[in-house]
């Protein structure tokens, strides 16, 4: 599939009418170069991916946005159902290719692409696979945009972001995963929702791996700056932990609950990594919980490991990571959830 785009260019020959419809006005100064042409590409146009690029467009984040995907007549026709919105969208110029230099000059590349598992294949089977895919994905990512920031949503999200990291020879700051950004507006929801809430008036992480092994910072929830659990404790009100694990547990499988129902999740995902590209794209340098170089903090050692921690994000990538304060008991389970990680990188041998 050729490079396919929104274009001006109609009638016979490809008559230009940008430049016959319009006339220029007397001693105009050219275009001011000061003005930031910003450029997301979106990477596999499967549930996950459209929903991304149909949220990062209805929130007029970006000039250009490009699609790549190795099936060119879903690609196009995805392609063209975005641009036949147009009349209902901000102005944003739309490719789509299966071949990766459309993705040149982009500020940020977002990788959703991933291969389905078969049935009864194992999940390090699946990985491997996986792993061979970013093998065809990451280089010509970096080729044609040496300087864009790299965000990782495909699963395992964790170990494919470590692997992104390795291919493409960046900083770790401009190697970001998904994480648990959108774990932790699952956990502040249900908080929320508990609590008779806005969950936007909630503070509330879910670190560690994006999976099973996450951990609810639950030493650090706060409502509307009230800090939950030293609050109840002076009230004298008692919280069994076996309700605070029910709610994590929530959060846990929550994925799984929509995947039986839908089959798939898109919308979450879709406005979590939106709001990610936002933060980054417009610098706003925002705290979100999502998969970094986690190598020295909290006692985490054993090896090059990517999970999600509160970090401050910004156009370069990853700003830093929040000194968040963490019990012993989260510390030790965060450090576990670690050496999950890291067992699942040994066996890949990367």
């Amino acid at each position: 599939m050729k490079n396919s785009s929104s274009s001006s260019s109609l009638g016979p020959g490809g008559l230009d009418l940008s430049q016959v419809f319009f006339k220029s006005i007397s001693n105009a100064a050219p275009p001011s170069p000061t003005k930031r042409h910003t450029k997301i590409s979106v990477i596999g146009v499967g549930n996950v991916g459209m929903a991304i690029a149909q949220t990062i467009l209805t929130q007029d984040l970006v000039d250009e946005l490009a699609l790549v995907d190795a099936k060119s007549d879903k690609l196009r026709g995805e392609m063209l159902d975005l641009q036949h919105a147009a009349a209902f969208l901000p102005r944003t110029k739309i490719n789509a290719s299966t071949d990766y230099s459309v993705t040149s000059g982009s500020d940020l590349c977002i990788v959703t692409a991933g291969a389905r598992q078969n049935l009864g294949e194992s999940r390090l089977n699946l990985l491997q696979r996986n792993v061979a895919l970013f093998k065809s994905i990451i280089p010509p990512l970096v080729k044609y945009s040496p300087d864009t920031t790299l965000l990782v949503v495909s699963n395992p999200v964790d170990v494919l972001t470590y692997v992104a990291w390795k291919l493409s020879g960046f900083p770790a700051n401009r190697v970001i995963g998904s994480g648990t950004n959108l774990d932790s507006s699952r956990f502040r929801f249900l908080i929320a929702d508990h609590l008779d809430v806005n969950a936007q008036d909630v503070q509330a992480y879910i670190v560690g791996e994006h999976g099973d092994s996450s951990v609810a910072l639950w030493s650090g929830i706060s409502v509307g700056g009230v800090p939950v659990l030293s609050f109840l404790e002076r009230q004298q009100i008692a919280l069994e932990k076996e309700t605070l694990e029910k709610i994590h547990q929530e959060v846990v499988h929550s994925a799984y609950e929509v995947i039986s129902l839908k089959g798939y999740t898109s919308w979450a995902i879709g406005y979590s990594v939106a709001n990610l590209a936002r933060t980054i794209l417009r610098d706003q340098r925002r705290i979100h919980p999502v998969s970094v170089l986690a190598k020295g903090f909290y006692g985490i050692d054993g090896g090059d490991v990517f999970l999600s921690l509160p970090a401050q994000l910004g156009r370069s990538g990853v700003l830093g990571v929040t000194n968040v304060h963490l019990t012993d008991e989260e510390i030790e389970q965060l450090r576990n959830s670690a050496k999950t990680i890291l067992e699942v990188q040994s066996q890949l041998g990367i």
